[in-house]
């Protein structure tokens, strides 16, 4: 890297300059290293590398590493790059003005859906009134793209230097299309989306879907944010409602339930309890927004929230998609969805009930009978099973007397018994407490690296009991700390030796 940085010096413009390293240090994003932080290895690695190159080509490098680095490269690259002009190392006539830039405007593109919106930020570099300013090729815009299917991650971005052909373009979309909408926005307000969507994207543990070029401009993205005035943190899309307490869902199935929409629906228990997932998943899902829907929601909502989240009963299987299809006609009224728009979205429905039953898999036919999943799903989060299952593998027959199946898992005395009877009570009571300890982790799903640490380890052939071993060491071994403990199980790659 440090060799390529030699191409800094033939760049004309500190944008340029932006862009290549953004799209040098994205060559690491989102991937992960043995024994540390990727950025610290890596980037970290980078700055002190170049540091010690001591040439022109490393110096630019480092200019640009301190705007568009993190919080920690930023301040050793800065360091580092006023010891070397001190020195005497010549630095191109540009490097004074990276990321010297000022907001000129924030706009928006969004769909009737409320699925997705197309951030944009313009931007131009400040100038020395007493000098002639470069002309509009210093103007430039920043696109983001958030998706709100998508827990609300940023999906895309790119940097377009036709900054007015890119408005007018948008603009003449919107007019021309019911199903978008163009205005500006507040650049605070754009901040705090863009904030919440790009850690969004930084949080899953699996790469997230990203566009190909997402890395490239991240590092840029993330930089630019910071030109944008701050202003109060907004967790989601730009027109969210407030959390809906139990009470207020409740009211919201019942004016659903009691709706034209809704009349047809021959089952009212088994709509009732369908409409209260589908207010669920909309408060939690999708940031208080129970009554948006859109094609690509109401697939994701049918064909993969519900297999993996939320077990059904028979009856409600077959009353589910209906009941969705009424919810959809409800909620467009109540939204006032454009006709296009809820044609589109009662298409999808009706196209994703012919694969609902396929892609739901009743948890009967796992060979659990239903008594024992209500014991492991108390709460009825089907994404629970596996690792609770794996927590209490014991909850059928007798053992000493003691009939398992009267056993709730869920109870902590009966917990203890469960453990006990796991061991053959052949344990002393600190190690049973630390037993005791990574079941009740893995029954809550806290935190989520215990169980995927539990599954890589599985994966390679390793027994139920050395693994659950393995996660103990660890939790002791690390204590209160979460981070630390969320960052030590993802460390884990294989059992080691002395286990």
């Amino acid at each position: 890297m440090v060799q390529a940085a030699r191409e800094l010096l033939a760049v004309r413009s500190p944008l340029d300059a932006e862009l290549m390293v953004s799209d040098m240090v994205g060559a690491w994003w989102g991937r992960r290293v043995r024994g540390g932080d990727v950025e610290q290895v890596l980037g970290e690695g980078l700055v002190d590398y170049a540091a010690k190159a001591g040439t022109p080509a490393s110096l630019t490098l480092l200019i640009c590493l301190a705007y568009l680095g993190t919080a920690r490269q930023g301040a050793k690259a800065e360091g580092a790059a006023l010891a070397m002009m001190e020195s005497g190392v010549a630095r191109p006539g540009w490097a004074d003005r990276v990321g010297a830039v000022k907001p000129t405007g924030c706009y928006v593109s969004r769909d009737a859906y409320g699925d997705q919106d197309t951030v944009i930020c313009t931007f131009a570099y400040r100038w020395n009134e007493d000098t002639t300013p470069r002309h509009h090729q210093d103007r430039h815009a920043l696109v983001v793209v958030v998706d709100h299917n998508m827990s609300g991650m940023a999906r895309d971005a790119w940097v377009s230097s036709q900054v007015d052909k890119l408005l007018e373009q948008a603009r003449a979309e919107a007019a021309g299309n019911p199903m978008l909408l163009f205005e500006q926005i507040e650049c605070q307000q754009a901040r705090a989306l863009l904030e919440s969507a790009m850690k969004a994207t930084k949080e899953p543990k699996t790469p997230p879907p990203v566009s190909d070029s997402y890395s490239a401009y991240h590092a840029f993205a993330r930089a630019r944010l910071k030109a944008l005035p701050p202003g109060r943190k907004r967790p989601a899309p730009l027109h969210i409602e407030a959390p809906y307490s139990r009470e207020r869902r409740a009211m919201l199935a019942a004016e659903f339930l009691a709706s034209d929409a809704a009349e047809h629906l021959s089952d009212p228990s088994s709509a009732s309890r369908c409409a209260d997932h589908i207010i669920d998943y909309g408060c939690e899902q999708d940031f208080s927004r129970p009554l948006r829907v859109s094609p690509t929601k109401c697939e994701t909502f049918l064909l993969d929230w519900l297999p993996r989240k939320v077990m059904l009963s028979v009856a409600e299987q077959e009353a589910m998609p209906h009941v969705l299809a009424a919810w959809v006609r409800f909620a467009a009224q109540r939204t006032g969805l454009p006709e296009p728009g809820l044609r589109a979205t009662l298409d999808a429905v009706w196209e994703a009930i012919g694969k609902f039953p396929e892609s739901y898999r009743d948890p009967t036919s796992f060979g659990l009978d239903r008594p024992l999943l209500e014991r492991l799903l108390p709460d009825g989060d089907l994404s629970a099973l596996a690792r609770r299952a794996f927590a209490f593998p014991f909850l059928q027959g007798t053992h000493n007397g003691a009939e398992l199946d009267r056993l709730n898992p869920a109870d902590e005395a009966d917990r203890r018994m469960l453990l006990e009877i796991d061991h053959a009570g052949a344990l002393d009571e600190e190690h049973l407490a630390w037993h005791e300890e990574i079941a009740t982790r893995l029954w809550e799903g806290d935190p989520p690296q215990l169980w995927e640490a539990a599954q890589r380890l599985l994966d390679l052939g390793h027994d139920r009991h050395d693994v659950l071993h393995v996660l103990m060491e660890i939790a002791e071994r690390i204590g209160g700390d979460p981070d630390e403990l969320a960052a030590a199980l993802d460390d884990i790659a294989d059992i080691p030796d002395e286990i």
